[in-house]
């Protein structure tokens, strides 16, 4: 077994272990260096083990029933408010929510638009499904 089989390994190992449904490269930076890291996880990708879900994120995945394609384990509005929460960006209810949540309105959100304090440039999403961002109040 070579040493990148053995990376390839422990990587996989961890993840199977850890109960996150993100992962980021700086999970794994104490087993190899950048490049590496990157490399085992764009395999573990490309064999339906991850799905990527943004830069240098990556999601747990499946095989859905319905279709057989790679899909991840979780919702994307739930992927998405747990990677921001590791990437340090405070989230909040979004303005679609709180009116739902105070009886203003009966139509249900989908999660799909999230309020974050602060500023963020980044695309969470995959499959051509991608989450919005509007400006956190209060």
């Amino acid at each position: 077994m070579s040493k990148y089989e053995r990376l390839s390994y422990k990587v996989s190992a961890r993840i199977a272990r850890k109960n996150n449904a993100v992962f980021v490269r700086k999970d794994f930076e104490d087993l190899g260096g950048y490049d590496q890291i990157g490399r085992i996880l764009r395999q573990l990708a490309a064999a339906g083990k991850l799905v990527r879900i943004g830069y240098g994120l990556y999601a747990k995945a499946k095989r859905s029933a319905l279709t057989g394609d790679v899909i991840p384990t979780l919702p994307l509005p739930t992927l998405a408010k747990e990677a921001l929460e590791r990437l340090g960006i405070e989230i909040g209810a979004s303005q679609l929510e709180k009116n739902y949540n105070a009886g203003i309105t009966t139509q249900v959100p989908t999660g799909r638009k999230i309020a974050v304090k602060g500023r963020i440039n980044r695309k969470i999403g995959y499959n051509g499904a991608y989450v919005s961002y509007e400006r956190a109040t209060g």
